[in-house]
């Protein structure tokens, strides 16, 4: 197996390992609600701060995996994350469980940003929309394990036990990566010199920062960012609140639960691979503008009536397959998303998707405060986030039919911009 192979991998494991550890405190979330007596507002809260803390460590632990290499940073952030998961199985009070989260948070932001930084060092251009797309796959299929894994466990042994063993897993993957990887083919022994013509390895070149002044004052940026912040509305919802919708709301069991919960995820899997491979396949016959827009626009607009059905059926079963169909058509715009920063981001798409990010992971933070929120000010009812949620994706979809991917960011020299694709 060609060395890049094995780096996919790891990365493969490290995807499914985040999710797993960001899934897990949602899946327990009944359980921890009462043992802490918790209601939906401080709920919100605790699966909110996540977010929050996540969104304001992702630029600096990105931009520290530039400096000093994916190794070193990814081995600090999964040690990190991995230690603060096991402690969430110590707190005895809702001061010290949102303290915890938001140290989760900040360990794990940047994961992404750095295993997508590993791709770049280890794949050739033409391969790396692929390793992506597995990496993204590997989330999801995280998610989907979750509840098959966490509810057993905390049926048998309590919710605590389920933080304590997960914890191992980074653990485990952080040793194997400090020892296996490295920064770049040329360092790793083995690497044959075909492989390595392959990939193309080339030092590392800096270049100047993202000129903020020069893209903050277009709109292209702002677009992006708003598209994405709310689509986070509804995306973080199936990461934060579905286990609790699908027991308190729609009176499913614990072991009901674990089945149902697991759903959405899968269907995200294929989404994600349907959505890059459809919108790249248009782009060639249709250029930028159509291949980009029609698959994102289409699949949030599908989301938003999704979310609105699932609020408003009476059926659980329905609600379901619609919640399953919803996350499958979000999932089909994710890559679309990211691939147009690289449109519009030259060299610069780093700190482009930096910014969609982190304007997302706010639109998480607010959006799983706002669901708790709600819940309690309508006394128990989950159809009107749900219904806020669909209005938001509904946003998301009508912003994304504005942004032109053909259309840099960034100016090269006065008057003229970096080259793109023809739309």
């Amino acid at each position: 197996m060609p060395h890049r192979y094995r780096v996919l991998t790891l990365l493969f494991l490290l995807s499914m390992i985040t999710y797993l550890d960001r899934v897990c405190i949602a899946v327990a979330g009944p359980e921890i609600m009462r043992d802490l007596n918790l209601s939906a507002t401080q709920w919100g809260w605790v699966v909110g701060i996540f977010a929050l803390s996540y969104a304001l460590f992702e630029i600096p632990s990105g931009a520290l995996g530039d400096r000093i290499g994916p190794r070193k940073v990814l081995t600090r952030i999964v040690l990190w994350w991995s230690a603060f998961t096991s402690l969430t199985g110590v707190v005895s009070s809702y001061p010290a469980l949102l303290a915890m989260r938001f140290a989760f948070g900040a360990g794990e932001a940047g994961a992404y940003p750095n295993a997508s930084a590993s791709i770049s060092r280890w794949f050739p251009v033409a391969e790396r929309g692929r390793a992506h797309g597995t990496v993204w796959m590997a989330s999801r299929l995280g998610g989907a394990l979750t509840p098959l894994l966490v509810v057993p466990i905390v049926a048998v042994y309590g919710w605590r036990m389920a933080f304590y063993l997960f914890g191992f897993l980074g653990v485990f993957w952080a040793a194997a990566w400090w020892w296996w990887y490295r920064d770049t083919p040329a360092e790793k022994p083995g690497v044959s010199p075909e492989e390595i013509a392959h990939i193309g390895a080339s030092p590392h070149q800096a270049h100047r920062g993202l000129p903020w002044k020069q893209v903050l004052s277009r709109p292209g940026l702002w677009k992006i960012m708003l598209m994405y912040h709310t689509y986070c509305w509804g995306a973080y919802f199936y990461l934060s609140w579905m286990p609790t919708y699908l027991r308190s709301g729609r009176g499913f069991t614990a072991d009901e639960m674990k089945i149902y919960a697991m759903l959405p995820f899968l269907a995200g899997a294929v989404g994600n691979l349907l959505g890059g491979w459809l919108s790249d396949a248009l782009v060639r016959r249709f250029g930028l503008r159509i291949g980009r827009r029609t698959v994102a626009s289409t699949g949030l607009a599908v989301s938003a009536l999704c979310l609105f059905g699932t609020a408003t059926v009476d059926d659980r079963y329905v609600a379901v397959a619609l919640l399953t169909l919803g996350y499958f058509s979000m999932d089909c715009m994710l890559p679309v998303s990211w691939s147009v920063c690289l449109d519009v981001g030259g060299r610069h798409a780093g700190a482009v998707t930096g910014a969609m990010n982190m304007a997302g992971q706010f639109g998480s933070f607010i959006s799983s405060i706002a669901f708790g929120n709600l819940v309690d000010a309508f006394g128990g009812r989950y159809d009107v986030p749900l219904m806020v949620f669909s209005g938001m994706l509904a946003v998301s979809a009508i912003v994304f039919t504005t942004i032109d991917p053909t259309t840099p960011l960034v100016e090269t020299t006065v008057g003229r911009t970096e080259p793109v694709v023809p739309a």
